[in-house]
């Protein structure tokens, strides 16, 4: 598998959302993408407690528990997907809030303000 940039990685789930978009039975907007951001991380944390043994033992024969390294990636794909759709509708560019904050909170753990 080549390696992307993430604005490549940005404009293909763009491209993803629009094929979604035209499928859809109404638009989502921000609301409709928080609750299904919502949903999708509580499937990933179900797969989590599943992994880390926090359920009883017999769940993890269960189909429906079943935490592949595999669905767990899916999961967070999911999540990836709802997170561009709301900088999509809020205008972020997500690489450039992502860049600008990991160096905000870079220099304060130089400056000794997070410790």
């Amino acid at each position: 598998m080549n390696e992307k940039t993430f604005a490549e990685l940005v404009s293909q789930t763009k491209r993803l959302i629009d094929k979604f978009q035209k499928i859809e039975q109404r638009p989502w907007g921000v609301e409709g993408a928080m609750i299904e951001l919502s949903k999708q991380v509580g499937d990933l944390s179900k797969l989590v407690m599943v992994q880390e043994k926090y359920y009883l033992k017999s769940r993890e024969n269960q189909p429906e528990y079943a935490a592949t390294k595999q669905k767990v990636a899916d999961e967070l794909f999911d999540i990836w997907f709802c997170l561009v759709r709301l900088a999509e509708h809020y205008g972020i560019n997500f690489e450039e809030a992502i860049d600008n904050t990991t160096q905000k909170e870079l220099k304060n753990f130089e400056e000794g303000k997070i410790k």
